[in-house]
């Protein structure tokens, strides 16, 4: 069974860091984009970061360009999204997930082929 599991969430403050990650089957690793995805209370979910299955592209959302890092482990099937400079703004479920196609991933959330559970982040001012 294919899935996605999220795993580092937890309650942080302004300015700290934090690491998640996704650890994937191996046939989503080894051949799917892969990415980040949040949404906070009351808000739509918002795409965060997308990675290529080669690991050789990648796109961020504006929101957290220049503080988020997202990296790939092949020898653990994982994902990690290392997030630096935290906001309170950034408190939201980080949900994991998975499709063939970066550009879904990156502009068309709603056919995105595989999501984690999700993982809550909170960031405390």
């Amino acid at each position: 069974q294919e899935q996605l599991v999220e795993s580092g969430g937890g309650l942080v403050q302004a300015g700290d860091s934090l690491r998640l990650s996704c650890a994937a089957s191996g046939h989503i690793f080894s051949n799917y984009a892969m990415g980040w995805f949040r949404q906070a209370p009351g808000k739509d979910r918002e795409f965060v970061v997308g990675i290529s299955w080669k690991g050789d592209n990648t796109y961020y959302g504006d929101s957290v360009k220049g503080r988020f890092t997202i990296s790939r482990d092949s020898a653990k099937n994982t994902i990690y999204l290392h997030m630096n400079r935290l906001k309170p703004e950034d408190t939201a479920v980080y949900y994991c997930a998975a499709d063939y196609f970066l550009n879904t991933i990156v502009a068309d959330m709603s056919a995105v082929d595989y999501w984690g559970q999700g993982i809550q982040v909170t960031v405390s001012s």
